[in-house]
């Protein structure tokens, strides 16, 4: 939530304080540059030092960059805090999100980290319109005292992460217990010179069959720094995630230019569709086959951004794409990171969120800017069909990168 009300609230922020739009824009270029670098480190960081550091770590930057713009106006000083903010949130998102799939009962993986996107994609719905209340407070420093206080409320939620010290207290099917005592059969075999036909060396092979894992060599190239194996869930999050950024970016103004009389509903609206569709999901995330999620979701989102295409002067035509893209965005981001965390070893789980992430970021971050050129040369009614056309190529890009549609294209 705080990312995402600095990215919506900075460049009002700006504004209000004289600046140019210019100025604005190269501060979202300057967090979503920082954002995306720090992936690439923060990925394999988090499968070596531990869930618990980085997190904190990242909670802590994200809190001191909010808080320095409230008592300085400085442009440099603003530079320097959006790549704090950008660095520390890549931590704190790529840490929690392999957190979350850590804890997780192996045969609901797919129901929690569905609750998990919940909380990511209420962050991109609540995240703006709280940063555009405080920015519109007096005085404007409101808005990074207010997201202040929330990085403190995650940062103190952060440091009771603690599971890593007791794995055992974990569901006997969670990954990261499998792992744990995986390497604890390890070192009592090295310990009693064992070798393959050992108890100890059978009780892992159980272990990694359970986790549908195998042991691999070490990384090389991009996969030290990333997942490879990731890719299914990251390729159709990349191309649907520009999408999700003209929500983020560009429908309230598009509501605005349109004259419907309360835009911010639309994010509302939205969200209380992404908590109906998550509190269903144990229905259906963990016994459907991810394709088919997938379509029904890509019809909700293509019909939520038709409603607005044709919204022209109803209200309820836009506030009814709302509870539509709710929807979408809802079921979609957290289908696609478990597709991505359930086709990779656990032991590169962090590895896998900083690439699931970045495709996500890439794809918000690019869009706020081809969007914006997009609608000043042409309009919204074009960058609307624009945004349904990565919708649609995003449903295409998981057809062939599922992996359950991958063995039943080697079966026919």
């Amino acid at each position: 939530m705080v990312g995402q009300g600095l990215n919506s609230g900075t460049s009002v922020f700006i504004a209000h304080m004289g600046g140019s739009a210019a100025f604005a824009g190269v501060l979202a270029a300057v967090f979503s540059a920082a954002a995306a670098a720090a992936r690439i480190v923060c990925g394999p960081l988090v499968d070596r030092a531990g869930r618990l550091r980085v997190m904190v770590g990242g909670a802590a930057l994200l809190l001191a960059g909010t808080l320095v713009p409230a008592v300085s106006s400085n442009d440099a000083v603003f530079v320097v805090c959006r790549i704090v903010q950008g660095v520390g949130f890549s931590a704190a998102t790529t840490a929690s999100a392999t957190a979350a799939a850590d804890v997780l009962p192996l045969s609901r993986l797919g129901e929690g980290i569905g609750y998990y996107g919940l909380g990511q994609a209420l962050a991109m719905s609540v995240g703006p319109a709280l940063a555009l209340f405080l920015v519109n407070t007096d005085p404007a420093a409101n808005l990074y005292l207010g997201l202040a206080v929330i990085a403190a409320l995650g940062l103190m939620l952060a440091a009771l992460c603690r599971y890593e010290r007791n794995p055992s207290r974990l569901p006997a099917t969670a990954a990261y217990r499998r792992l744990h005592e995986e390497h604890r059969e390890l070192e009592h075999g090295s310990a009693r010179g064992g070798h393959a036909t050992d108890p100890c060396a059978a009780r892992v092979a159980d272990n990694r069959q359970a986790r549908g894992a195998a042991p691999e060599p070490s990384a090389r190239g991009l996969g030290r720094f990333f997942e490879l194996s990731a890719l299914p869930g990251a390729l159709p999050m990349v191309v649907l995630s520009p999408a999700f950024g003209f929500g983020i970016f560009f429908v309230g103004l598009y509501g605005t230019s349109l004259g419907v009389a309360n835009p911010g509903l639309f994010y509302t609206l939205s969200a209380l569709s992404m908590i109906a569709v998550r509190l269903k999901s144990k229905s259906f995330m963990d016994r459907v086959a991810p394709i088919k999620i997938c379509t029904a979701s890509t019809a909700c989102g293509l019909a939520g951004f038709l409603l607005l295409f044709v919204a022209g002067s109803s209200d309820l035509a836009y506030y009814a794409a709302g509870i539509l893209y709710g929807v979408c965005l809802g079921v979609s981001m957290p289908l696609n990171q478990a597709v991505a965390v359930k086709n990779t070893p656990a032991e590169r789980w962090g590895a896998a969120n900083a690439l699931y992430l970045l495709a996500s970021d890439v794809g918000i971050g690019v869009s706020s800017i081809v969007w914006g050129l997009v609608n000043d040369a042409a309009g919204f009614p074009a960058t609307i069909c624009c945004v349904m056309g990565c919708i649609l190529a995003a449903w295409v890009v998981a057809w062939f990168s599922y992996p359950s549609t991958r063995r039943e294209h080697k079966k026919a």
